[in-house]
């Protein structure tokens, strides 16, 4: 059987995570289908979830091979992210907000597999959360610019302590959110990072 819910414009920006303007441009890129009706635009949610499922899997790599030099832009020349967070939810909600944003898009569960990431590919920004089991955040930044000197930074924390933004002022990271965040704020501390 067929799913054919609609959703509303607004439906889809709480189902999405985005703003209004990230969709339009969405629209008009002819990357979520959309039907106007009247004034209105209505999404078929079965379509949105099969351009979701596309986006992830296209922004899914192969591992490199030792002869492969590290290459930061990804598909098409986007800007490519690597998203580190203990959290899975936290993971997902960035990864997909980011990925609809138009940027390549990996995550890391732990401080480990992310300096295993960036061992092996290159990335344009790093974002990662401060408190996480094993290797909390600002060792994860503090080895990422052993390999990466120039790598922008932002922060993502729950726990947020004049202290911690002191230590991360020191390491000259692109940003600093606290959650819960708003993602246009994201999307703005990301761009910015870039120099976008």
């Amino acid at each position: 059987m067929i799913d054919e819910t609609f959703l509303t414009t607004s439906e889809v920006l709480e189902y999405l995570q985005v703003n209004l303007r990230t969709v339009y441009r969405l629209i008009k890129a002819g990357k979520i289908p959309a039907v106007r009706v009247g004034r209105q635009w209505r999404f078929r949610k079965s379509d949105i979830d099969a351009w979701l499922e596309r986006e992830r899997s296209g922004s899914i790599r192969p591992p490199a091979t030792p002869a492969t030099q590290p290459q930061a832009a990804g598909r098409e020349g986007r800007p490519r992210v690597l998203v580190v967070d203990d959290e899975a939810s936290i993971r997902d909600l960035l990864s997909k907000t980011l990925a609809l944003a138009e940027y390549d898009v990996d995550v890391a569960p732990d401080g480990r597999a992310a300096l295993e990431r960036l061992r092996l590919f290159g990335y344009d920004l790093l974002i990662t959360d401060l408190q996480m089991p094993g290797m909390d955040g600002l060792t994860v930044i503090n080895e990422a610019r052993r390999l990466h000197a120039n790598l922008p930074v932002i922060i993502i924390t729950g726990f947020s302590t004049e202290a911690s933004a002191i230590e991360a002022a020191n390491f000259g990271v692109s940003g600093y959110l606290t959650k819960p965040f708003k993602v246009p704020k994201l999307l703005s501390v990301a761009a910015r990072a870039l120099g976008e």
